[in-house]
């Protein structure tokens, strides 16, 4: 697993680390249960803060894709390959609702009919 950062670009750091292992994931490059390295480690091989990293690995802890525990590391969370598809689906849900010229309300209305 090789991350890289771009340290000029516009897009924050801990958001170029959250997309890359999310990539990883759904790739298949990252498996369930696989562990991630420490955050210091990986902060020292990007150049960044360890905050930085920490920072990006609780945001994908929170939505379910990383388990963090202390003594165990991070791992990749059994329910993450279904966490990354449906956003997945939701990123080409977005996308198609654009070309199409559907606006926020009438895409969640969409959404929200699925739902009941």
């Amino acid at each position: 697993m090789l991350f890289q950062i771009d340290h000029a670009g516009r897009v924050p750091l801990y958001e170029q680390i959250v997309v890359q292992i999310r990539r990883a994931i759904s790739d298949g490059e990252l498996a369930v249960g696989e562990r991630l390295p420490p955050a210091r480690t990986l902060a020292q091989s990007l150049d960044v803060n360890m905050h930085t990293v920490l920072k990006a690995y609780g945001m994908l802890r929170d939505e379910g894709i990383l388990d963090m525990r202390r003594g165990r590391g991070v791992t990749v969370a059994a329910e993450a390959a279904e966490t990354n598809r449906l956003r997945e689906l939701a990123g080409l849900l977005a996308e198609e609702s654009r070309r199409r010229g559907l606006g926020r309300t009438e895409v969640l209305k969409l959404v929200e009919e699925y739902l009941r």
